[in-house]
């Protein structure tokens, strides 16, 4: 490694939204993080939905109708089969 090219290697503070914080190497001296292993799903086991501008809302509320719709087709067709 060249001398005098590199930022210096030290010691940072991670600071989480959940509030968790903890030390770790890099070159800066301080990092927030939104989602980290204290509340991130996959280490936690417990389903969280990190919802980004209303993704989850906006979605939900586009296919809340959708099984209604489905149910009433496929009511349609079995008593079309019966007729027959």
């Amino acid at each position: 490694m060249k001398k005098g090219i590199h930022p210096p290697y030290q010691n940072a503070k991670h600071t989480c939204v959940c509030g968790n914080s903890f030390t770790a190497k890099s070159t800066k001296k301080e990092i927030k993080v939104e989602i980290c292993s204290a509340c991130h799903p996959f280490f936690t086991g417990q389903q969280k939905f990190v919802d980004t501008a209303g993704r989850v809302d906006r979605f939900k509320k586009r296919y809340a109708n959708y099984t209604k719709k489905v149910k009433v087709t496929e009511e349609k067709e079995s008593t079309q089969d019966q007729s027959k």
